[in-house]
């Protein structure tokens, strides 16, 4: 009997990270071809792009890092060095066949990264801040790491932005951040299919006080 293959809705239906590490070791080896590739999954890019555009210097830290989508993205911009962290060691383990990073190492965001203060002039994350995976309380972790003056660049689903309290926690960080702005993107290109080709969520981009 032939194992389901894993499918986006089952990203979203996590609610552990023993959870997560399950799903992603299923998927790793498979995960450009049979999401990213297929779904035209253009976030990594969306991110890269804001974080390039309000001209965002290495060293940076990919969190949520994957197989290196968004990493990569950086990399044709050429900015870096470039760090990587997952939850997920099997999706690291791809990501470091692909010459993008610098360092990769497993974090998990709601607890503590193995990672200095105010180590990171960047920091990215597609695809982590949503239904599933890491909620806001998270970002108290990342701008510990992140320089004062680091610029940020992450994805939020525009779903969850308010539900979830996204909204509230980046208004409760107003006397540590500086210069939010919010864009809304899509997840998805042209050529998506399925139930979430209309995804929307935030570019947030803005800088640590």
């Amino acid at each position: 009997m032939s194992q389901k293959k894993p499918q986006l809705d089952d990203a979203y239906s996590l609610q552990t990270p023993e959870e997560s590490l399950r799903l992603y070791a299923s998927w790793a080896k498979t995960y450009d071809q049979d999401f990213a590739q297929a779904s035209d999954y253009i976030s990594p890019n969306q991110v890269a792009a804001h974080f390039a555009k309000a001209n965002g210097q290495g060293p940076v830290l990919d969190i949520g890092a994957g197989t290196g989508l968004c990493g990569a993205e950086l990399v044709k911009m050429g900015i870096g060095p470039i760090d990587a962290t997952d939850i997920s060691q099997d999706m690291l383990d791809i990501a470091a066949t692909k010459s993008i990073y610098r360092n990769l190492f497993t974090g998990d965001l709601t607890a503590r990264l193995p990672v200095e203060d105010n180590t990171y002039a960047g920091v990215v994350s597609s695809g982590t801040f949503t239904s599933g995976h890491v909620g806001p309380e998270a970002l108290d972790e990342v701008l510990r790491v992140t320089a004062p003056g680091g610029l940020l660049a992450i994805s939020i689903s525009t779903v969850h932005y308010t539900a979830a309290g996204f909204e509230a926690k980046l208004n409760a960080l107003a006397d540590q951040i500086t210069n939010l702005r919010l864009t809304e993107i899509r997840f998805y290109g042209a050529n998506a299919t399925g139930s979430h080709k209309n995804d929307t969520g935030y570019a947030a981009v803005f800088q640590k006080a």
